[in-house]
């Protein structure tokens, strides 16, 4: 396990349980220095102040907030730990919420939450219980790298896992992000739905990072003296512009296809629906030309 990165409590009620925080995840990138091509220096960053252009040591660098520009006040770090952080040192549980009522996108770094010492095993397994069966997860306050946090308790397995939430105010508003309203035939949800389906997974733990492998044999070949061979790209499609139902139906044959399914059912399984949809709409003999001609929309 890797080292710990804070150690404290979480604070449940009148339960104090000693923990230690764990990074729940690792940085498998592989990750380059600056060097000197000529001779393989390595090339570091220099600090240099911007006014008189001189380098200064890391004692004379300190802390400053622009206040606008060319107005800087300087913070010292004796100010900072002058700051009320009543959470230093617990994970103060002051909440519990249904875990479906959590926005995904409130959610940041995940840690472990590991209980320290014999005295911490039966009120961090009451509390992991207590989430498991009331299918709660709790709203805590800690403090963490100088700054005062929001997060969220829940349970992976046998532990207990702090999400690091963002606070309300840091969530961007998408409204402005949303396209202008389209007009969108039935038959087309109707075929994304089908794609979906085509597309379920029970386990996400198959995927891997072809990128990061394919340059870990470069680096190994590059470093044992041999001419790394050139990874197969796959060919790109040409862009053309088609006809959004074409392109659903398209997707969906190829979808069932790899996964070695007859893709022969596609179209036929689904029409009954579809045409009762459209009837509504349109006369029988129109409806029945949608599925190999119809004209082309822009969603």
């Amino acid at each position: 396990m890797p080292a710990a990165i804070w150690s404290g409590a979480i604070s449940f009620g009148l339960v104090t349980i000693p923990i230690r925080l764990l990074a729940a995840t690792e940085d498998h990138s592989i990750h380059f220095r600056r060097v000197h091509l000529e001779d393989m220096g390595r090339v570091r960053n220099r600090t240099v102040c911007s006014i008189d252009g001189e380098e200064v040591t890391s004692a004379e660098i300190g802390k400053g907030y622009e206040v606008e520009k060319d107005n800087v006040i300087p913070i010292s770090d004796d100010e900072l730990a002058d700051m009320p952080l009543p959470t230093a040192r617990a994970i103060d549980v002051v909440a519990f919420v249904d875990r479906d009522t959590i926005d995904l996108i409130r959610l940041g770094q995940t840690y472990y939450l590991e209980a320290v010492g014999e005295v911490a095993a039966k009120p961090y397994t009451l509390l992991r219980k207590a989430l498991e069966r009331s299918s709660k997860a709790a709203i805590a306050k800690y403090a963490l790298r100088g700054r005062e946090r929001l997060g969220l308790l829940s349970v992976k397995e046998n532990a207990m896992v702090l999400h690091q939430m963002h606070w309300p105010d840091e969530i961007r508003d998408p409204a402005e992000l949303v396209p202008a309203p389209v007009e969108l035939d039935e038959g087309e949800i109707e075929r994304a739905l089908m794609l979906m389906d085509t597309m379920i997974l029970d386990d996400v733990s198959g995927f891997h990072d072809a990128y990061t492998e394919a340059l870990e044999k470069l680096v190994e070949a590059k470093a044992e003296g041999k001419t790394p061979a050139a990874p197969k790209a796959e060919a790109k499609k040409g862009g053309r512009v088609v006809d959004l139902m074409s392109a659903l139906e398209d997707s969906v044959q190829q979808a069932k296809k790899s996964r070695g399914e007859s893709g022969e059912d596609a179209t036929v399984h689904a029409m009954p629906t579809r045409k009762k949809t459209t009837a509504k709409k349109a006369p029988a003999k129109k409806a029945a030309k949608k599925t190999s001609g119809r004209k082309p929309r822009t969603a």
